[in-house]
């Protein structure tokens, strides 16, 4: 028997960066053990040049990464999501469509590389900061025994993978 595959939804408001970068890392990371997502409540409707750019840098495919609603993902013959991550402080407060089969929830929020104003390098800076503090997080994530945690204690884990603080 082929073990299952977990799917996973970033949420953000304008799913142009961090959701996009989390998409990116769970698909590397999780090694076809997850299958991720992202999309947002008020989507900018394209991705982020600059994290398109950091990908790449990092060898991680980008073919497919679009900016997209929530809504896609609340539909009949949506993938079931088995977790639900909000990145951003403006998704997590915002109220979530149902989400069938009742995913796991958690919020691991990130500040916004996409507000930074500055140079292009002080730019790039925060988008690498995101990338760095969500790549943690995911691989904290990907390394946990989901298999032998009941449901109360992966809760607690995934609220304390979002309440780990840059190192």
């Amino acid at each position: 028997m082929s073990d299952p595959v977990f799917n996973a939804l970033f949420l953000c408001t304008g799913n142009s960066a961090r959701s996009i970068l989390a998409e990116a890392l769970l698909n590397q990371w999780g090694q076809g053990r997850f299958r991720a997502y992202s999309a947002g409540s008020h989507p900018a409707g394209k991705v982020n040049p600059l994290a398109l750019e950091l990908l790449q840098r990092h060898d991680f495919p980008t073919e497919g990464l679009r900016s997209k609603s929530w809504d896609e993902f609340a539909v009949p013959g949506a993938p079931k999501m088995d977790f639900v991550f909000t990145v951003c402080g403006n998704a997590a407060g915002e109220i979530c469509p149902v989400w069938p089969g009742q995913p796991m929830t958690a919020h691991w929020g990130v500040d916004d590389p996409a507000a930074m104003e500055g140079s292009e390098i002080e730019k790039m800076q925060a988008f690498r900061e995101a990338f760095r503090v969500l790549e943690n997080r995911i691989k904290i994530f990907v390394s946990l025994p989901l298999r032998s945690l009941d449901t109360i204690k992966l809760k607690q884990e995934l609220d304390r993978v979002g309440q780990l603080l840059p190192e």
